[in-house]
């Protein structure tokens, strides 16, 4: 996934058989980013922030929007949230994760909507890690997301390093992409996913139990697909590092994931997998 920072690639993990280099780099993906699609953001909405770094105002630390819904994730502030890679490796379940907003320059609702459609017709739900400040401008496109059973969760509200952030800060990219959740989707939002690093640092870790997250979503199996290495071998690295309990993080975006889409579940299911939300993974 593309960003506006470089970072560390030799943090991500990435579990295939694809080339070492390319694991090295691997979970870099949504991490600051060095992809091609990093110079163009879509400009934020009247409602929303002017600018990315500068979340629209949010509740006080620890607090948590009034308007979750009853049957929502009932996210209550606490201490530190636990973060995890993958889920339970005795049950043949994987969870299918994607990241949409504005760190893809140009995002192509066409796409997304076509991506959307194959996971409706396939009866394989995914989980999307939405940026807050996209997903407000872009609203029209919850019902879409949510219609055929997948899931929503908090990818920050603008998408930054988050690790090279104070804590206020960090704060508040959390909070305000939480409260988007619950105003656009109010049964949805159980999850965070950081932006800009692999790891979720203790720090993130804090901020996101007092946010109300009890768990913090890595992932286990990168296909590098921001990368755009065409859909064979997206569907390759996928089939090459997946296994029982796997989170695999993907984007919309990009017409290579997009067309390996349909033979990514095709191969899970012919390996005795069955995609599974993120939320129906972990429980």
């Amino acid at each position: 996934m593309s960003d506006d920072s470089p970072v560390d690639l030799s943090r991500r993990r990435f579990l295939t058989a694809a080339p070492v280099a390319a694991a090295a780099a691997g979970l870099a993906a949504c991490a600051a980013g060095s992809g091609p699609d990093a110079s163009s953001t879509p400009s934020a909405p009247a409602h929303a922030a002017p600018a990315a770094g500068t979340p629209a105002a949010s509740p006080p630390r620890g607090a948590v929007a009034a308007s979750l819904a009853p049957d929502g994730p009932q996210l209550l502030p606490g201490g530190p949230a636990t973060a995890v890679a993958h889920g339970p490796r005795d049950r043949a379940r994987v969870a299918l994760t994607f990241h949409l907003g504005p760190h893809e320059a140009g995002q192509d609702l066409d796409l997304a909507r076509q991506l959307l459609g194959d996971a409706a017709r396939l009866a394989a739900p995914i989980t999307v890690f939405a940026v807050g400040q996209w997903l407000d401008e872009y609203r029209d496109l919850v019902p879409t997301i949510l219609a055929p059973g997948n899931e929503l969760a908090n990818h920050t509200y603008t998408h930054p390093t988050l690790t090279a952030l104070p804590a206020p800060a960090v704060a508040t990219e959390i909070t305000a992409c939480r409260d988007v959740l619950a105003r656009l989707a109010p049964t949805q939002g159980r999850y965070f996913r950081p932006s800009g690093t692999s790891t979720a640092t203790p720090l993130i870790l804090t901020e996101a139990g007092a946010a109300g997250y009890r768990t913090v979503v890595d992932f286990d199996v990168d296909p590098l697909d921001y990368t755009s290495p065409g859909a064979d071998a997206v569907v390759a690295r996928v089939r090459a590092g997946v296994q029982p309990g796997s989170i695999v993080s993907m984007h919309f975006g990009y017409p290579g994931t997009v067309s390996a889409f349909p033979r990514i579940v095709a191969n899970l299911r012919t390996a005795g997998l069955t995609p599974v939300s993120l939320h129906t993974l972990l429980t």
